[in-house]
């Protein structure tokens, strides 16, 4: 019996030693770091690269792009440059000029001058660079906006004012003179949406993209626009319940003439045009659709 209790007692003895020491307080040993292949090595360095690429065509200022197209407010040109990955600094103006003649309009044979002139800035911003929607608030800062004409009333022809009949005289005609200014407000926001950025945001690595063709969709706030309507020459009426005409120069303003009566006329009626368009919001802003085409490059190298 002795024997065997001291041979299980080596053999405990023999058992603890063989363990190695532990302490349960003992932080874990860190992992050896893993080592990576010369291949490994060059894939990453080549994506950092790659990254670093992608960002040096959106340093601020880096591009500019130049375009030209067609609007709702006349022929179009533009100059763009990027400030950030989202934004763009745009420059617009615009201008078209139209004179149609001989036109008949309510027995009118009228000349007209159409006139647009605006310049104006944006701020394109793009929520999604790689994409081309945008939205871009502005502001025109110069606008000459207006459409005027002149015309004579045909003999045997009248215009209608205020629910009066006048008609012109065969010996001095009836001349009219009309303008709508719309450039009310000079300076006018303007808000705008639509598709393709004139500064691509693209890779370096990638195929180089300069042509664009940017859409715009919008309105400027130009205000309620101004009428006028001026007459001159000899203007014919039914007085007093007369079957025969009374004819008289506009330029009488005696009370009770036939030029006080139309001149009245003419005062009423531009008041209740006024106030039909001062009533109305589409009246008081100027739709903004354009499409064109532009092309950008680098102003400066790539660091």
């Amino acid at each position: 019996m002795k024997h065997t209790l001291a041979l299980l007692s080596l053999l405990i003895l023999a058992a603890a030693s063989a363990l190695p020491g532990q302490s349960p307080s003992t932080p874990p040993q860190p992992k050896p770091a893993v080592k990576l292949t010369p291949a490994q090595v060059a894939q990453r360095q080549a994506a950092a690269k790659k990254a670093k690429r992608a960002e040096v065509h959106l340093k601020p200022l880096s591009s500019i792009a130049f375009g030209g197209g067609t609007s709702t407010l006349g022929i179009n040109m533009q100059a763009s440059t990027n400030l950030n990955r989202y934004l763009n600094l745009r420059g617009t103006g615009n201008y078209f000029s139209y004179t149609p003649s001989n036109l008949s309009v309510h027995g009118l044979d009228v000349n007209g001058n159409v006139n647009l002139a605006t310049a104006g800035v944006a701020l394109d911003y793009f929520p999604f660079p790689n994409h081309g929607w945008r939205l871009s608030p502005g502001v025109l800062f110069y606008n000459q906006n207006n459409v005027s004409a002149v015309g004579t009333l045909g003999i045997g022809k009248s215009i209608t004012l205020d629910n009066q009949e006048i008609y012109t005289d065969a010996t001095n005609p009836l001349n009219a003179g009309g303008f709508v200014d719309l450039n009310t407000r000079k300076q006018a926001f303007m808000f705008t949406t639509g598709w393709g950025n004139a500064i691509p945001r693209k890779h370096q690595d990638q195929a180089p993209s300069h042509f664009s063709f940017p859409f715009e969709l919008g309105l400027a706030f130009t205000g309620t626009p101004a009428l006028d309507l001026t007459l001159a020459g000899d203007a014919c009426l039914y007085q007093n319940g007369q079957s025969t005409l009374t004819c008289d120069n506009l330029g009488d303003t005696t009370p009770g003439s036939v030029g006080a009566q139309a001149q009245q006329d003419l005062n009423t009626q531009l008041g209740l045009w006024r106030t039909k368009v001062d009533q109305h919001w589409y009246y008081k802003v100027t739709p903004i659709v354009s499409f064109g085409i532009s092309y950008s490059f680098n102003i400066r190298q790539p660091q």
